[in-house]
């Protein structure tokens, strides 16, 4: 007899063709979760090297700030914004003397260092949590299929083991079918695993390096204000 996996699946008990059903729509979710990064990670990189590039080549921060919102998919860009609008609500609440001016204090340049640094701290963990959601989902995957498709192989061999048992015949034609069934389930769970361990390894990378290159230009964001604010001093 040729060997069909569909038809060992169509012939398997409720209980394998569950096993089956759940291996799939483990599957289905991953890959959907694989094509879906990878489109989003491709436009975070593109929109991040020129939202870089038209920061570093703008006149002020203000015209900066106008072109930001051009790269909606850049994590950079993100940070930006929520560091400028900080600073414009810090100079809102900056105290003035008499004639209206802004009292510049070293004290005051500290306290906006470490207002800007929260925001952007805390605009960097937005960030990263929404670029690395669903990344958990194939951790997952790839750390149960294999001992879901192993229950399955596990619940056939019981079966073919009690089949045995009411035809009282232990040859090779007797239980080779129903082993062979039983193995499927576990061939599966490693097909459905294999994929989803390589892909989360392969955007947790990726995630990485997202991340460390934001972190790169919040860093010079901040040495940039911080050289601002201490030449007023």
């Amino acid at each position: 007899m040729q060997l069909s996996i569909s038809d060992m699946i169509f012939h398997a008990g409720p209980v394998g063709q569950f096993v089956m059903l759940t291996l799939l729509v483990f599957s289905l979710v991953s890959w959907t979760i694989v094509f879906m990064k990878a489109r989003l990670y491709k436009k975070v990189r593109l929109d991040t090297e020129d939202f870089l590039e038209t920061f570093w080549h703008s006149a002020n921060l203000n015209e900066a700030h106008e072109a930001a919102a051009e790269f909606e998919y850049s994590p950079s860009a993100s940070v930006f914004t929520s560091g400028f609008a900080e600073l414009q609500k810090i100079n809102k609440m900056r105290s003035r003397n008499e004639e209206g001016k802004v009292v510049e204090t070293l004290d005051t340049h500290l306290a906006t260092m470490d207002n800007l640094k929260r925001a952007i701290r805390k605009a960097e963990n937005q960030q990263i949590n929404d670029l690395g959601s669903s990344l958990s989902f194939l951790a997952t995957t790839g750390s149960a299929t294999p001992f879901i498709g192993l229950f399955g192989t596990v619940w056939g061999i019981m079966v073919s083991f009690h089949d045995i048992g009411q035809r009282g015949s232990a040859s090779l034609a007797v239980v080779a079918p129903g082993i062979s069934e039983a193995l499927v389930a576990t061939a599966a769970g490693l097909a459905v695993a294999i994929p989803a361990v390589i892909f989360y390894n392969y955007f947790s990378n990726k995630l990485d390096d997202i991340e460390s290159e934001m972190n790169t230009f919040s860093t010079d964001f901040l040495n940039l204000i911080e050289r601002d604010l201490l030449s007023r001093v």
